[in-house]
């Protein structure tokens, strides 16, 4: 076996995928479900929210990732048969939907963002939101995006979980690896639960939130943290919001997908591993949404979830072998942009693996010490 994965959720999907069309053989053990997880919860934007308030680290690796899912998501779709329903539905960043005069720091806003635009060549226009959604209750200056895309997650991994499969890839699923076995710098198999040992050549951890509790000792100063996220889901008619909407103060977002469902999100909380919808998460979303769209109420609310996001420092993963375990990878701490950076990250890993050259400087995402 060449590579064992650990964690099934969009990175080790992504990553395993990665592998496979390279030519390696490679498992994934996932303690519960394959993508289950924050990648199933979270929105599916392939943009940050918005671009411009990220470190050129964040905005490098999107970017890469941005290239990459063309191919990626043509690719998945003829091998799985599954449409992860990737389309270009553009963004709308409103600046200030409370009708409150904008102030001193709006008005720098506003400059950063073209600014950054311009220096990226990053499509980017003033309007007014009806012209792009007449449906919002606000008529206000706003930027648009027209190049932001988005993808469906659940969709997404279960076409990589398919692909995945149909290339020889093993997926083991309620599989929880509790001990690492490490020898003169390397290391030599790891166990689980059931009691089962498991060796390769390489082993990645991609276990998101959980990626430090799981390595223990050997994480060093690798610093992930759980954080989460709750958010709604609304069944309205297709077509009736026609863009992803972004409200610029507090990046409170609206979804459409394709058949007329609009994801409302999200909170961002420090609850440790607590997984649980909260009533008060579940009433302030509903009056963000109620607030931006009427047409949003109760009535078509149709699901309410959490996830918990791999929170990292500046939202820059960290993608990088161990300082002193020659044979053990992470590709973890994504934050909110697991699935946006998923097929970037896959990349970088792989170079790494397979000794090949990295399309830029990656020191950003090395394991700190």
């Amino acid at each position: 076996m060449d590579a064992i994965i650990i964690g099934g959720g969009i990175a080790g999907l992504s990553s395993a995928y990665t592998l496979l069309q390279l030519g390696m053989t490679v498992t994934i053990l996932e303690r519960n479900f394959c993508g289950e997880e924050a990648s199933w919860a979270g929105g599916g934007i392939l943009s940050p929210l918005p671009p411009w308030d990220y470190s050129d680290p964040v905005t490098q690796l999107t970017q890469l990732s941005n290239r990459l899912f063309p191919k990626f998501i043509e690719a998945l779709k003829g091998e799985a048969g599954v449409d992860p329903e990737y389309r270009t539905s553009g963004m709308l960043v409103l600046t200030d939907s409370s009708g409150e005069p904008k102030d001193e720091n709006e008005d720098a806003r506003y400059r950063t963002a073209g600014a950054w635009c311009a220096h990226h060549a990053f499509p980017m226009r003033q309007v007014r939101s009806h012209d792009v959604a007449p449906i919002l209750a606000c008529d206000e200056p706003a930027l648009w995006l027209p190049k932001v895309c988005q993808v469906r997650n659940p969709r997404l991994l279960r076409a990589l979980r398919k692909a995945i499969e149909l290339s020889g890839g093993n997926i083991i699923e309620h599989t929880e690896v509790t001990r690492l076995k490490i020898e003169q710098g390397h290391v030599q198999s790891i166990s689980t639960g059931h009691g089962d040992e498991y060796t390769a050549a390489n082993y990645i951890v991609t276990a998101g939130a959980w990626s430090s509790k799981l390595l223990h000792e050997y994480a060093l100063k690798l610093d992930i943290w759980p954080v989460r996220g709750q958010i709604l889901l609304f069944k309205a008619q297709p077509d009736l919001l026609p863009a992803i909407v972004l409200q610029g103060r507090d990046n409170f977002y609206l979804i459409p997908r394709q058949d007329g469902h609009i994801l409302a999100g999200s909170t961002l909380e420090n609850a440790g591993f607590d997984k649980h919808p909260t009533f008060g998460a579940r009433k302030m979303l509903l009056a963000k949404a109620r607030a931006l769209m009427p047409a949003l109420t109760d009535e078509i609310l149709t699901g309410h979830w959490t996830g918990l996001r791999p929170g990292s420092p500046g939202n820059i993963p960290v993608i990088d072998s161990h300082p002193a375990i020659t044979n053990l990878y992470v590709n973890c701490g994504h934050y909110r942009y697991g699935v946006t950076m998923a097929p970037g990250s896959a990349h970088l890993l792989s170079n790494m693996i397979l000794k090949k050259a990295q399309p830029f400087d990656v020191t950003p995402y090395r394991w700190p010490v």
